[in-house]
């Protein structure tokens, strides 16, 4: 059929407006490619030279600063330090045994780092950098940059170290660092990913690992060029993170250290309290060890001493041991009678050494008794028969619930490992754990501090200071946070009648300052700063009907393990009390020989904020003491002397 001329008309109309479409789309294409194509050469051109050169770009994770640590007047206890250390990245350096094998002709590596270094490469990303040595003096530093160019991936560092000045003073305490393992990771649900950088440190015990989160602070980030060989060409931009918080504790550097000396040669513990804020100046162990060793890494001979001597100088008896309170929780005995209104301050009880309780005796300290006593009398010269007598009256529930009161058998918050919540046994305790009915010869134990009762020395200082105070005392170790103060805790009323712990308060007095009293030996003689307390011997052994028809053996005569607990709790001064301390030399026999002369030497030190004169002493023992403060002073680190000064 023959098209129209209109048809043919249009038809070239149409062929015409689509060729120009096309025409307008390559036109616009070519334009576009060619835009580009001068973007990439001409103004990408340096960057596209680099990655020709088979440069690129890596980004790599900023350990934050860890936050420090002080004691109260600013002197530091755990710090930064500098360290230079030669990291390597696994995808940077190719043969990464040749590599490996070069450094080591180039510095000497210790047994074992190559293998370790690949151990820690395969459970790691490929572009994070791993720690082959740390702790590298500068010369090797130097050695190694100038053969960078035959150590690919091979890079030196220098990165900050934790270091602990004041030493093993505070080694129960802060705790220590060391790298993150597997176990630390799985305890974390979301780790964070500075946490997976190999030898990355956080806090493992104490302080350091319980205020982990505000010490290690949040990870930065920066953007470097490294070239072929991984060589860091420039670095492109950086991201810097949040440091750690510091943290203020309420310890004293000064008399922490002059405990830590104290306690040498003993398998000891010592806490200092406030009484009005509950602030512990000083809490430390005996014996103890040197932080510092675990930071740089600790040889398998010097933590295998550690493990296996048998006075666990790893542990900190402060707040994890628990030992039988004995004759320190008689207070709580006596208070317990008081507030039920089972007895007078006149009231009198006799003992003739023993006394016998459904069938069975209980024997007290005085083979041949102490005769007609009363309260204060029988803390004084610490009479156990007046104790068992109130202990049948009362009953271990009003016994246990008045020890829980004064702050026994209570986890108290503090920010040290494992701190134990010790124990005030019930009748439904007993028969929970032990399947047994509570029997009164049960609760006869318990009034003199012993049987299922048991004690840290942290809860002791609590118990002294409500004691002394009558408030609900609870301690605090960390006093600041970045310089933000951390509330006080407790402080109320106890609710107990007021003239009840006068009476406690004035028997404690006569136990240290009655010639009769079994801490005589070691009151002080000052009149504004004299002070009350109470001795207490546990026994860690059953001493049989045999041995007593012939004789108890004295503890010198007993293997150490057999030996009796040594404590002593006191307050000072006794009119205005202000510090609370608790002593306890593990079998060191009789409190009032062990604990009661070192517990007296602290409390001289914490009243006078340093070195007390010599008349503060019984003039009998001032060339005693003399000598042993000249022997204390070679001993106490020169930070911890000065510590005030420092502030």
């Amino acid at each position: 059929m023959r098209r129209t001329r209109a048809e043919t008309d249009f038809s070239h109309s149409l062929i015409s407006r689509r060729a120009a479409l096309l025409g307008t789309a390559q036109l616009l294409f070519v334009g576009g490619l060619a835009a580009r194509m001068r973007f990439l050469q001409v103004e990408q051109a340096d960057q596209f030279r680099l990655l020709a050169e088979e440069n690129r770009i890596n980004i790599r994770l900023i350990p934050p600063s860890r936050g420090e640590v002080f004691d109260r007047n600013g002197v530091r206890l755990a710090q930064n330090a500098p360290s230079y250390r030669i990291v390597i990245v696994r995808e940077d350096a190719g043969d990464v045994d040749a590599t490996l094998g070069r450094l080591s002709q180039i510095i000497e590596l210790e047994p074992g780092t190559i293998d370790r270094v690949k151990q820690e490469m395969r459970r790691s990303a490929p572009f994070l950098p791993v720690t082959v040595a740390s702790d590298v003096t500068w010369d090797e530093i130097s050695r190694v940059s100038v053969n960078a160019p035959a150590l690919p991936g091979i890079t030196p560092e220098v990165g900050l170290s934790r270091v602990y000045p004041q030493g093993s003073d505070f080694a129960h305490v802060l705790g220590y660092v060391g790298p993150v393992s597997d176990y630390d990771l799985s305890k974390i649900e979301d780790p964070e990913p500075v946490l997976r950088i190999p030898r990355f440190q956080i806090g493992k015990v104490g302080v350091e690992t319980k205020l982990e989160p505000m010490l290690r602070g949040k990870a930065g980030a920066k953007r470097v060029e490294v070239n072929a060989t991984g060589r860091v060409m420039r670095e492109l931009d950086r991201q810097e993170g949040t440091p750690g918080a510091d943290v203020q504790l309420t310890t004293d550097a000064a008399l922490q250290g002059y405990v830590q000396a104290r306690l040498t040669g003993e398998s000891a513990s010592a806490v200092v309290m406030d009484c009005d804020t509950g602030d512990l100046l000083a809490c430390a162990s005996a014996p103890t060890f040197d932080p510092n060793l675990f930071v740089r890494g600790i040889s398998q001979k010097e933590y295998g001493a550690l493990t296996s001597n048998k006075y666990r100088p790893l542990a900190s008896k402060t707040v994890q041991g628990l030992y039988p309170p004995g004759s320190t929780f008689k207070m709580i005995t006596a208070m317990a009678a008081l507030e039920a209104g089972l007895i007078g301050p006149d009231e009198t009880a006799y003992c003739p050494g023993h006394l016998t309780v459904s069938g069975r005796r209980f024997h007290c300290w005085k083979r041949a008794g102490h005769g007609w006593v009363d309260l204060q009398t029988s803390l004084k010269r610490s009479c156990d028969v007046y104790y068992y007598d109130l202990a049948v009256k009362v009953g271990i529930e009003k016994i246990s619930a008045m020890a829980q009161r004064f702050g026994l058998g209570i986890r108290h918050d503090v920010p040290m490992s494992a701190v134990a919540e010790g124990l005030t046994p019930t009748m439904d305790w007993k028969q929970t754990y032990h399947g047994q009915p509570w029997r009164v010869g049960d609760t006869v134990n318990s009034s003199i501090g012993q049987g299922f009762l048991l004690a840290s020395p942290l809860q002791l200082a609590v118990m002294t200071a409500r004691l002394a105070t009558g408030r609900d005392v609870s301690p605090r170790l960390v006093k600041s946070i970045d310089g933000v103060e951390q509330p006080l805790r407790g402080g109320e009323s106890l609710g107990m009648n007021e003239n009840n712990l006068r009476k406690m308060r004035r028997a404690m007095y006569a136990v240290v300052n009655d010639r009769r009293g079994t801490a005589y030996g070691s009151r002080i003689i000052e009149d504004s700063m004299r002070m009350a307390g109470k001795t207490g011997t546990s026994q860690v052994r059953n001493i049989t009907a045999a041995e007593r028809r012939a004789g108890v053996i004295r503890n010198e005569d007993l293997p150490w393990e057999r030996r009796d607990h040594a404590l002593f709790v006191n307050f000072a001064p006794y009119e205005t009390p202000k510090y609370a301390v608790a002593v306890i030399v593990e079998h060191g026999g009789g409190g009032s020989k062990a604990a009661a002369p070192i517990a007296r030497d602290i409390t001289l030190q914490a009243l006078y904020g340093g070195e007390p004169p010599l008349e503060a002493y019984p003039a009998k023992d001032r060339e005693r003491i003399e000598t042993l403060q000249e022997q204390l002073r070679a001993m106490q680190p020169r930070a911890a002397i000065t510590g005030r000064d420092q502030a």
